[in-house]
């Protein structure tokens, strides 16, 4: 005998939510009910407002305790890449700066020879364990972008192994094309040459359906802003959004240049000009916070962050996961350092890994507990949505959900 048809496919009872849908506060709703259909949340709201029994409305009830918020979406990541560079972080302790070991071929160039020398099958095997562990600590929407290859194939199989990560896993993987994150060695002092080269690869590569947006490192050991609106230009012509690798060292008006192409998102921008905010705020660029690699460079120039919550700049925060300068491995610890080195609110966090993070993207349908929105959520070991940013490490999750199926 088949079971009967109820009305939704399943149906979560007892923790309280933090749905996340109001612009400020975590929208917390006690003994609430969470049910979904279709990978769409259908019910969401109160455990006594439910058009009738549990057993009645979904074959697969779940009744537990904790706190359940929108899936945490990591806006800013480099994880696919082959190698380590855990010598340099010995090098960064005795003193050396980012921009020297960069100058003296190490940095970004060190794991470009890495990626260059694994075939996808191994880049692949490298990569995927960097996104079990974030899927573990509560993502279910990943951003990974290029930028290790350099050249045309090298590019291609980072984009193709991002993909796979995504297939692989069932979380959602958007994916950026970063060639324009560092000078190769067969275009050394052509950087103008190198540009021209990377924007012919990226019709091809969006082709393909490899290539979700596009970014760039503008900064002095980077590209210009020159350079970087060619990139953008070659971007806006194929009706690709661009993000960018904002400010991090120096002023160079990242953050600006990239809200004037309508940017997604300006990210680390330790060192926007209170110009680069305004043109930020009018044009709904997100501000990306990078406490990783913040922390890691042991970096004393705090973002704008006042200005950002005069000016009503949505702030995101994302792990930077990358070999070099933000080896993390959890959304959730990123969130930590923001509140610790950067003085945000809990809150503040949770919204920037929810709600800001998917905005970051570009994805409208996540990252707040709203019927009609993916049923992507977390359920959590927790008292109080405060503990997420509270806790140094630990296991805290329950189970992770991504369109209604449980991925972890």
């Amino acid at each position: 005998m088949t079971a009967p048809s109820r009305p939704f496919d399943g149906l979560l009872i007892g923790a309280s939510l933090a749905t996340m849908a109001a612009p400020s506060g975590y929208g917390e709703i006690a003994d609430g009910a969470l049910a979904w259909k279709d990978g769409v949340l259908a019910f969401v709201g109160p455990r006594s407002e439910l058009p009738g029994s549990p057993a009645s409305l979904a074959n697969d009830v779940i009744e537990t305790r904790g706190w359940v918020t929108p899936a945490l979406v990591d806006a800013h990541t480099h994880l696919v890449f082959a190698g380590d560079r855990a010598r340099e972080f010995e090098m960064r302790l005795q003193g050396a700066t980012y921009e020297a070991i960069a100058r003296a071929g190490g940095g970004i160039l060190s794991t470009v020879r890495a990626v260059r020398d694994a075939d996808e099958a191994a880049l692949l095997a490298q990569s995927l364990p960097r996104a079990q562990a974030l899927l573990r600590d509560g993502v279910a929407t990943m951003e990974i972008k290029s930028g290790y290859g350099l050249d045309f194939d090298s590019e291609r199989r980072m984009l193709r192994v991002a993909r796979a990560i995504g297939d692989t896993l069932g979380v959602t993987v958007r994916t950026t094309y970063l060639a324009a994150h560092a000078l190769p060695p067969e275009f050394k002092d052509d950087a103008d040459g190198y540009v021209a080269a990377l924007c012919a690869w990226l019709p091809r590569l969006h082709g393909e359906g490899l290539v979700d947006a596009v970014d760039a490192f503008c900064e002095g050991i980077g590209f210009t802003p020159a350079q970087t609106r060619r990139v953008f230009e070659a971007a806006r012509a194929l009706g690709l959004p661009v993000k960018l690798h904002a400010d991090q060292l120096s002023d160079l008006g990242g953050a600006g240049l990239a809200a004037e192409f309508g940017g997604l998102s300006a990210d680390h921008v330790e060192h926007t000009s209170d110009a680069g905010v305004r043109a930020m705020a009018a044009k709904g660029t997100v501000a990306v916070l990078l406490p990783g690699a913040y922390h890691v460079l042991r970096d004393t120039k705090l973002p704008p962050l006042a200005a950002f919550r005069e000016h009503g700049v949505p702030m995101a925060v994302a792990t930077d996961c990358n070999p070099g300068t933000s080896p993390l491995l959890s959304l959730r610890q990123a969130m930590q350092l923001a509140c610790t080195h950067f003085r945000l609110t809990p809150e503040e966090a949770l919204r920037g890994a929810t709600v800001n993070g998917a905005r970051a993207l570009g994805l409208q349908d996540r990252g707040v507990l709203r019927v009609g929105l993916r049923a992507d959520f977390v359920a959590w070991n927790i008292r109080h949505p405060s503990e997420l940013c509270y806790w140094l490490g630990g296991d805290l999750v329950q189970t992770v959900h991504a369109g209604g199926a449980r991925l972890a």
